[in-house]
């Protein structure tokens, strides 16, 4: 039986490639957040004028929640969940080498270069390192903790939906984990990486922006996840029913069922 799951788990033919495009998503949308706040000027209701402020990795990282959804419902919480634990261990990754090299010294000649040739701003180039490419301890912090916290949460709440609808509403199902996952990884990220820092006007229109922006993607992609999931669950022959998991999320045991 041992042997039967573990052939069973390496003879996924698609479950890399899910990984892969999750990871990517999760390294790119980190590193746009951290590099840029965008302002896409405002909605307006009457006398109501709702600003448009994201995080620039907004603009990506709704597409994680959408595998991990993926990944839950065709691969069970407990591939999702290591899943996480891959996706959390390469923004770590990412995050602590980018520190690090944000504070190595630079070589003289990459400090000066810039297009002006102003002698005033001879350490440019750790000036643009920092402003594109630099983290913080709190913009890192929150990241991993909304991520963590997020995710969890929305594998979670889809596994128990699809067991409570015997596996019908798979809308009902991405969407509600969505509003829920999103809305912790939102406020935990914007609270610990912005609070302080940020005018609170500004905060709460990032955080409200980014929240809706984040779900309306989720719904806006369901007739993609519909197909992603129903081709998948055909090519690799499964479809997981989450009744006795263990949703510990520190329980690494890989339960395919």
């Amino acid at each position: 039986m041992l042997f039967s799951k573990r052939r069973k788990m390496k003879n996924h033919k698609y479950l890399d490639i899910v990984l892969g495009l999750f990871v990517a998503v999760l390294i790119v949308s980190n590193i746009a957040s951290s590099a840029k706040i965008a302002d896409l000027g405002a909605i307006t209701f009457g006398p109501i004028n709702f600003p448009l402020i994201f995080d620039a990795g907004t603009l990506i990282f709704p597409l994680s929640y959408i595998f991990d959804d993926v990944l839950t419902e065709v691969y069970g919480y407990s591939v999702s969940r290591r899943i996480i634990w891959i996706g959390f261990g390469a923004l770590l990754l990412v995050s602590v080498t980018l520190m690090l090299v944000g504070a190595m010294p630079g070589e003289s000649n990459w400090l000066a270069t810039n297009a002006a040739g102003d002698a005033a701003t001879a350490d440019f180039g750790q000036q643009a390192f920092q402003k594109t490419l630099g983290l913080t301890w709190r913009i890192v912090l929150g990241s991993l903790m909304a991520f963590w916290s997020g995710s969890f949460l929305n594998d979670f709440v889809l596994a128990k939906m699809k067991v409570r609808t015997n596996g019908r509403f798979l809308w009902m199902r991405t969407i509600g984990s969505t509003l829920l996952g999103e809305g912790v990884d939102t406020l935990v990220f914007a609270i610990v990486a912005f609070l302080g820092v940020l005018p609170m006007d500004i905060l709460i229109s990032l955080i409200v922006a980014n929240y809706i922006f984040k779900c309306g993607v989720e719904i806006l992609f369901t007739p993609i996840t519909y197909a992603v999931v129903n081709a998948l669950k055909r090519a690799e022959g499964l479809d997981t029913y989450d009744r006795a998991t263990d949703f510990n999320p520190f329980n690494m045991a890989q339960k395919m069922s």
